[in-house]
């Protein structure tokens, strides 16, 4: 009884990780491919290469480890590249991600990513996490207009579940969000059919003009707005991994992956929050397992990709969503608790929370980064000041 109920406890935040992650980027996706000319076929053979990649970084990193190391696509990263394509075709996209990916590696290879990160004060880091993650805890109650049943029975149950069985929170959230939409009449699967992916690969063509305009966006977004959070999320739950060949492994995966579609993976972070809370088990050395469970969901994702995003499109986003900001209030408290923890730069991380929580975007480049840059700044002038005042 106790091996199954910790393969539940494990595989339920594994399980809302990924769904949270493929509902959140498909769209993207997809309308990228459109945009330099693909066609359906080619996005299901996209999200095919990235499942099986995501799975296996996953699961490899995360055993060999000991910690939840999950890896994502960067979905800023998808996002960006909808208006940054455009005047390309699929080989030049595809040339763009292979540079891209060395990149990537070569800034994990050299140490030169890991230097910078260590430099960052960790309640700066907590409070830009807190700053991405809670606006997704808001938009829960932002959903009550929307569709009070679901949202409402989903947030009684995680009170409820939290007070008398706080290890099952999640599942039965899930459980109860989805029976609300089902018999609600929400959820339309009437068209669905089981599909198999195929791999589709694409020759590169290595242009100038799609290196400036895709390489270099993409990979500024992927290192700032999803690795820098996603190793914020693992300092602020206490696992500290050696960073550098963490992201050369992701930079290797994603040149081998390029040429079928995967144009950036990256360590995640609010999914990866998801899989590191204390529900998902009080000893967070077997947190790890949740990950890996992810990386098995994320393989079997990839394989019926065609399949799936006809069941992501027939679940009401508003179940998504909330599933995606009842998960993430245990981290978020969590993540304010420690921002705040030192009095002395409390200035700094209250401003680091703002600018981050915010919709600031600079040079194509999130909140995420301008948020640690303001808090560094605030901090430094501080400091300085600190340093001038007579004694």
């Amino acid at each position: 009884m106790l091996k199954i109920q910790n393969i539940l406890n494990w595989s339920t935040p594994g399980f809302i990780a990924v769904l949270i992650g493929m509902t959140s980027s498909i769209a993207f996706i997809y309308q990228m491919v459109i945009n330099l000319g693909g066609d359906s076929a080619i996005v299901s053979s996209w999200l095919l290469v990235l499942g099986l990649a995501m799975g296996i970084t996953s699961i490899g990193l995360s055993l060999y480890y000991k910690i939840p190391l999950l890896i994502a696509w960067s979905t800023p990263g998808a996002a960006l590249l909808i208006t940054s394509t455009q005047g390309f075709n699929i080989s030049e996209a595809i040339g763009a991600f292979i540079v891209c990916a060395v990149l990537i590696f070569i800034s994990g290879f050299s140490g030169i990513f890991e230097k910078i990160i260590n430099k960052i004060p960790q309640p700066i880091a907590n409070a830009m996490l807190a700053g991405i993650l809670v606006n997704f805890g808001i938009e829960v109650f932002n959903l009550f207009e929307q569709n009070l049943l679901i949202i409402a029975s989903m947030l009684m149950s995680y009170l409820i579940a939290k007070a008398f069985m706080p290890r099952f929170a999640m599942l039965i959230v899930l459980i109860i969000g989805a029976s609300a939409a089902y018999f609600g009449n929400l959820v339309n699967l009437s068209d669905f059919q089981w599909q198999m992916s195929q791999f589709q690969y694409t020759s590169p063509n290595f242009n100038l003009a799609a290196i400036i305009s895709i390489s270099l966006p993409l990979f500024i977004v992927t290192m700032a707005s999803q690795n820098v959070p996603g190793i914020a999320v693992l300092y602020a739950h206490g696992y500290q991994p050696k960073i550098s060949p963490i992201i050369s492994i992701t930079g290797f995966t994603n040149i081998l992956i390029a040429p079928f579609g995967g144009y950036a993976i990256n360590l995640a972070a609010i999914t990866a929050a998801i899989c590191m809370s204390e529900e998902v088990d009080p000893n967070k050395k077997k947190r790890y397992w949740s990950a890996v469970f992810a990386g098995i969901f994320y393989i079997i994702m990839g394989l019926f990709a065609a399949s799936l995003i006809n069941i992501f499109d027939a679940l009401p986003s508003a179940l998504i969503l909330a599933l995606a900001g009842i998960a993430l209030f245990s981290t978020i408290a969590a993540s304010l608790k420690q921002a705040l923890s030192q009095p002395s730069l409390s200035e700094a991380t209250i401003i680091t929370f703002l600018v981050t929580a915010s919709d600031l975007v600079l040079f194509n480049i999130g909140s995420a980064l301008w948020g640690i840059i303001a808090g560094a700044i605030t901090l430094m002038l501080q400091q300085s000041a600190n340093n001038k005042t007579p004694k």
